[in-house]
């Protein structure tokens, strides 16, 4: 298992007969052909069905490595570290960390970053939309055609204060994000906000759920409000959350509406622990020593709650913060 921190990335011509590039970043070398993406590192490899593959790397991109380690599956995936990540195969698998096959890498974020989007950028073909739900794009199959930089260069919407607030993130409307079609029915209205003269800039209000109706993607947290360290971080589901997310703190999750149902496992090994249906109403704590998948066959809305306070990794590693919400 190697620790260095590696330095070394590649984009390599189009690597075979499908047209598509090979990248490589410190020992792992990634390739596609029509069907599937393929991982190989010192003593190992892995293959993935490009459709799960790119799911997941779009996600990877877009949240920046997010909190904690993002699972592509359970063998690839990312440990974010906060200006640098690792990357890794078999790390949080139990087979092969008992056969030894483990192996992972550290990056600078900004390196790895780098040839992640270029990847998610090749490996993306006309018509395809990584961040979409699967009715709503076209299919990722194939020699490569085109490309879609208007998806794949999507940004998570990360507001300051809180949506609307002058200067800050502005609502979403018909023009830039119309209402999907699962959510038809839900109303547009907004509410009437009669601030005191000179308080226009500090008071605000916005009909979250109008707001939810208008995601043009899924299982894709945007930061709607921030009060210090304290970040609601509403999304849209529909069909699978593309990882499994491994926490690396405390997250509340509040169903606002329609059905979630959660495979929540052991994040260091991936045994199973529970399984937990979400219904609109319903409030969950996932821990921070554990990993979790979603599944929604309705598109649903769901209000992930974050501490994103940076030190709270740390406090948890050294013991000085539980993994836990309560204790009884």
């Amino acid at each position: 298992m190697s620790t260095v921190l590696s330095t070394h990335t590649d984009v390599t011509p189009p690597s075979n007969a499908t047209g598509y590039r090979g990248f490589a970043a410190g020992k792992f070398k990634f390739e596609r052909d029509a069907y599937f993406a393929r991982i190989g590192w010192p003593g190992g490899s892995h293959t993935m069905t490009i459709d799960v593959f790119m799911r997941a790397l779009m996600r990877d991109v877009a949240w920046g490595f997010f909190y904690g380690t993002v699972n592509f599956d359970g063998v690839f995936g990312t440990i974010n570290h906060y200006g640098e990540v690792t990357m890794f195969a078999g790390r949080f698998n139990d087979a092969y960390r008992k056969a030894g096959r483990d192996y992972e890498e550290r990056f600078k974020s900004d390196d790895l970053m780098n040839v992640f989007k270029a990847m998610v950028k090749d490996w993306t073909n006309e018509g395809y939309d990584p961040f979409a739900a699967p009715m709503e794009t076209g299919v990722p199959w194939g020699p490569k055609q085109g490309d879609n930089e208007a998806a794949v260069t999507r940004v998570r919407v990360t507001a300051r204060r809180m949506v609307g607030l002058p200067g800050d993130t502005p609502r979403r409307t018909d023009a830039t994000h119309p209402v999907n079609r699962m959510f038809a029915d839900v109303a547009q209205d907004e509410p009437l906000v009669e601030a005191e003269p000179g308080f226009e800039s500090d008071v605000g209000a916005f009909n979250l759920f109008a707001y939810l109706s208008r995601s043009d993607v899924t299982w894709n947290p945007s930061v709607c409000s921030v009060v210090r360290d304290s970040l609601f971080c509403p999304t849209s589901e529909e069909f699978t959350l593309p990882v499994e997310h491994g926490n690396d703190r405390v997250e509340w999750f509040v169903q606002l509406s329609d059905e979630i149902v959660w495979d929540v496992k052991d994040k260091e090994t991936g045994r199973p622990r529970a399984r937990v249906k979400m219904r609109a109403g319903d409030v969950a704590c996932m821990p921070a020593d554990i990993r979790h998948q979603g599944y929604s066959t309705k598109r649903s809305m769901l209000l992930v709650w974050e501490n994103g306070s940076p030190k709270i990794p740390a406090l948890i590693a050294e013991g000085k913060a539980p993994v836990v919400p309560v204790s009884f």
